[in-house]
């Protein structure tokens, strides 16, 4: 088990990054969650496999794992009876665990869940009618201090690893039941050694059910480009027509600024890019987003420029964070206007009122102040729509995210949850 003390942060806007692999575990398997096939072939092949028969079973579990959603080796009917338990005695379908599940009036749901080296961070899932948006979490906790967000109060952990990433978009498929149904859909290599039945499971074509879960927003808990190996790994998994199968132009990755990783994100994952810029003045944004005192708004806006793909057909956008006398006066508006304007950026604004917290050092503007800021905006033809919030009674709106375990005790999490699955058999 490594090391995954709380991080020691020197500073307001840097952050220590914990390099981790693969999470060793006690009796001594592999969590595959997480792993590009590439890599699952070359672990059977150390476990071994010959080069033919490791490539076989990799496609074989790859397919399984990501297209199938399977939590078990004995489900995969196409592998031979005998291999799945040489495969389970050195091998594990991890997800994270699932300590508390909350849904708000408004169908917002939103999960606090467990590493298996004990760390809690939260997913929340928010459906609307022609979309389902899963916000995903990259870390536990956050390093930027951002002073309106309630995560930015919390103390960075640690990375979470592609297997924990990928695992929250494989949890809410596994709650929503989105998982493909019916007999598989390919030409099995091996149908000697596989059940006879493998082949018409479920009674009935393979077909996908239609989806709940459309749209992916790495919005959770944590800033993805410092974490960025392990994000654009989960996201390629997610992105893969083998494997998860969700369209990159489906999926968003938020940041706050990270400057110097913006090229790449747009290079090596080719998502959608939002920036959460909150203010238009040095002095506002130093204050309320403090990496802007490393990466200023010129070197943040001349990124956005410069990312690759950007186009109207694929616009960047701007978060806007309304607080009360703060970012919210006519001036701001039209300054937000200028910038946009002078760095030429296909960019549309969400402008998100101000969801309130314990402690909090703002407010909320008011909805006049907001539509009239929303109002300047287009007018000068750019589309600034003003965010519904979502999920505000169980802390899952924009800025809210804090995990759970903050305010309630690890023993009364357990028995909650323990009285769940006993309200469930």
């Amino acid at each position: 088990m490594p090391d995954t003390n709380l991080m020691q942060i020197p500073g307001h806007i840097d952050p220590v990054t914990v390099a981790r692999d693969i999470t060793p575990r006690a009796d001594g398997r592999v969590d595959l969650i997480g792993l590009p096939r590439a890599r699952i072939a070359e672990l059977f092949g150390q476990a071994g496999l010959d080069t033919k028969a490791a490539k076989l079973r990799a496609k074989q579990v790859y397919h399984w794992l990501y297209h199938r959603g399977v939590t078990d080796f004995e489900s995969m009917t196409d592998i031979a009876k005998p291999m799945r338990p040489w495969l389970a005695e050195r091998f594990v379908i991890g997800r994270p665990e699932i300590v508390e599940a909350q849904v708000s009036t408004d169908g917002t749901r939103k999960w606090l869940l467990r590493t298996a080296d004990g760390h809690d961070f939260e997913m929340v899932f928010i459906p609307d009618a022609d979309r389902g948006t899963l916000c995903v979490s990259s870390q536990v906790g956050c390093t930027l201090n951002c002073r309106f967000c309630h995560t930015g109060t919390m103390r960075l952990v640690r990375n979470l690893t592609a297997g924990e990433i990928v695992g929250q978009v494989m949890l809410a498929r596994d709650g929503l039941g989105e998982w493909p149904k019916g007999r598989m859909d390919f030409a099995f290599e091996d149908t000697d050694d596989a059940e006879p039945e493998a082949a018409d499971q479920d009674g009935g074509g393979y077909s996908a059910d239609g989806r709940l879960l459309t749209n992916i927003v790495m919005m959770g808990m944590g800033e993805p480009l410092y974490n960025f190996d392990n994000v654009r790994d989960a996201l390629k998994l997610v992105m893969d027509g083998d494997g998860l199968a969700l369209s990159k132009r489906r999926i968003t990755l938020s940041t706050s600024g990270v400057v110097p990783m913006m090229a790449r994100c747009g290079e090596e994952i080719g998502v959608n890019l939002a920036v959460s810029l909150h203010a238009v003045t040095k002095d506002v944004r130093d204050e309320i987003v403090p990496i802007n005192r490393k990466f200023g708004i010129e070197d943040l806006l001349q990124a956005c420029a410069d990312y690759p793909g950007a186009s109207n057909a694929r616009r960047i956008t701007f978060e806007y964070v309304m607080l009360k006398d703060k970012n919210d006066s006519d001036a701001d508006a039209r300054e937000l206007v200028r910038l946009i304007k002078h760095y030429n950026l296909p960019a549309k604004v969400n402008l998100i009122p101000f969801n309130p917290w314990p402690g909090a050092p703002y407010e909320c503007s008011t909805p006049d102040r907001i539509r009239r800021f929303s109002d300047i905006v287009f007018e000068a033809g750019i589309s600034a729509p003003v965010r519904t919030p979502r999920g505000r009674d169980i802390d899952a709106a924009c800025g809210q995210l804090k995990t759970a375990a903050e305010r309630k005790s690890r023993a009364e999490l357990e028995r909650l949850y323990a009285e769940k699955e006993a309200a469930l058999d």
